[in-house]
Parts: structure tokens; C-alpha cells; sequence
């Protein structure tokens, strides 16, 4: 059953660790830091900073344990890293780390080719890091992906996504996050599959993760939150994209989804102005576009005041 409707929508901004791990030349470190700490003065009371993984995976995150440090800690804002495994959440913890996420899909083959183990393995590598969690008192977050098709063998049958989001659910992640990896849903498709999952998992437990690939990801976004989801991954300047499925662009951008949910009369807590600068500013610094269609549009707008 979907949990009642309320007027307030947690965006969890994923820039800075889903967004960054993308970029082929090497971010400094002090601009991931200033990234995180102006997000955190927007308004965002859930960033994504790193990840814990081995650098030699993913050279762009060898700093994990440098930014984590290094940012600025604010009172009500959870400041959660991905990790792969037990020793990756033991890096973590050894910096002061108070929430991890954790990674699956709902697709056989795209959990091979990403993470070198079947669904079951890479559950099965869950195990002891919730052990641990619930015992250090940290919170744990969970990912399936590929939960409206896989680069590599196509359709993904809705029953295997309610299965996985079960499973890591029953097993201890408070939050499951459904993400379209390659971005090929579609707002009805992407309804549908909310709608099989919350009636395995409670919907105040589930959260949306939309790539914009196939530019349906604000449509998604709109669809699903009116089904009832009140928890919303993005990433602010659109960064992103997924190395394992060609032509896959950015995750959905902040500030098109708060602007978005402003519209739609939800209370996000995230300063839009202050956002946008960020997204305006973290794209100058990587020497990319930004990737947010509100963004450019006020940039624009100013640039002929």
C-alpha cells in the first residue's frame, strides 16, 4: 500500500560522487569539497560525497577519504558514500562516516559486467557490511539498477526489480533506490514499476534515480512522484552519465527537479537561486556545459537583462 501524500520531497543529490566519477580528467580535490559545501548551503540535506572504492576502478574517487575529511559537516544534512564492500566501509568508517549505500541491479547481466558478481553475490556481499552498520549504528542506503532495462540483455522483467528491492530491503537498507541506469523508461513504464515495487516495499522506503538519455527523465521524475515516491535522486548541472551503457548522458538535473517540484507545490528546503550558481559554477570548473535546462534558461535570461 502507498504511504499518505504529503507536501515535502527529500531530493538526494548524487553530483558529487554518481556525477564526478564520470568525468575523465581528475577533478581536484578542493573543488569536490567547495562542490559539496555549496550544496550543503543550498539547502541539500542528503549529498552523495564519494566513494570508497579501490582507485584502481575508479582513479576519479582515489581521494574519497581526503574529501570526506575535508568537507564541512552541517547539523541535519547526511553526507552518504557508496561502498563496495566490507573493506570499502571500513575505509569509510575510519573517517567518521555515518550512512553507506550499496550497489545491485535488478539485470544478471549488466551486475556481471558492473560489478564482476551475480545479484546473488553482490547480495550476498551486503551481508556483512549490514552486520557491521547495524552494530556501528550507521545507516545504510541501497541501489538496483537497471530497473527499466539493461544495456545487455534489453527488458528486465519487473518481478526480478521487486525481488532485489525486497531482498535488500528485508536485509536492512532503509531506503531502496530504483534507479533507469541507461535511461530508457518511459513516465508510464517507470509508474508501473514504482507501483509492483511499493507493494512489496513500503513507498516512505523507495526513492527514483533517473538517467536523462532518451530526455524522459523529468517526465518520470512527475509521473512517479505523483504516484506517491517522496525521495528523489539528481544531480546538480545534469552530471553523470554510466560507462557501461554507450550514449547514457547525465542523471536527471537538480535544478530542473526542484524547479519541477516547486511547481508542483512540494516543499524541497533547497534554495534554487543558490543551486543554480552551483551548477553554473561546478560546470565552469570542469569545463563542461551544464547540463540544466532551468539553469541555462536563467543564465540566459540574465545574460540579455
Amino acid at each position: 500500500m502507498n504511504e499518505p501524500m504529503n507536501d515535502s520531497v527529500r531530493i538526494v543529490e548524487v553530483g558529487p560522487r554518481d556525477g564526478l566519477q564520470n568525468e575523465k580528467p581528475i577533478v581536484p580535490t578542493a573543488t569536490k569539497i567547495a562542490l559539496i559545501d555549496r550544496l550543503s548551503l543550498a539547502g541539500l540535506k542528503s549529498i552523495e560525497a564519494t566513494s570508497f572504492v579501490s582507485p584502481k576502478w575508479i582513479p576519479q574517487l582515489a581521494d574519497a577519504a581526503e574529501v570526506f575529511a575535508g568537507i564541512q559537516k552541517h547539523e541535519g544534512v547526511s553526507y552518504p558514500v557508496l561502498v563496495p564492500n566490507l573493506q570499502g566501509y571500513e575505509r569509510a568508517l575510519a573517517v567518521g562516516v555515518r550512512e553507506v549505500a550499496l550497489f545491485t541491479g535488478a539485470s544478471e547481466a549488466f551486475t556481471r559486467q558492473n560489478i564482476n558478481a551475480s545479484i546473488e553475490e553482490s547480495i550476498d556481499r551486503f551481508r556483512p557490511i549490514l552486520e557491521r552498520a547495524g552494530n556501528d549504528g550507521v545507516k545504510v542506503r541501497g541501489y538496483v539498477s537497471t530497473t527499466l532495462g539493461c544495456p545487455y540483455q534489453g527488458a528486465v522483467d519487473v518481478r526480478d526489480v521487486v525481488r532485489v528491492a525486497r531482498r535488500i530491503h528485508e536485509l536492512g537498507c532503509y531506503e531502496v533506490s530504483l534507479g533507469d541506469t541507461i535511461g530508457i523508461g518511459t513516465p508510464s513504464k517507470a509508474r508501473a514499476m514504482l507501483k509492483a515495487v511499493a507493494d512489496e516495499v513500503p513507498m516512505g522506503a523507495l526513492a527514483v534515480h533517473f538517467h536523462d538519455t532518451r530526455g524522459q527523465a523529468l517526465a518520470n521524475v512527475f509521473a512517479c512522484v505523483e504516484e506517491g515516491v517522496r525521495v528523489v535522486d539528481a544531480s546538480v548541472s545534469g552530471l553523470g552519465g554510466c560507462p557501461y551503457a554507450t550514449g547514457a548522458s547525465g542523471n536527471v538535473a537538480t535544478e530542473d527537479v526542484v524547479y519541477l517540484l516547486h511547481g508542483m507545490g512540494f516543499v524541497t528546503g533547497v534554495d534554487l537561486d543558490a543551486l543554480v550558481e552551483t551548477g553554473q559554477w561546478i560546470s565552469n570548473e570542469i569545463g563542461r556545459g551544464n547540463g540544466s535546462k532551468f539553469g541555462r534558461a536563467l543564465a540566459a535570461t540574465a545574460a540579455i537583462a
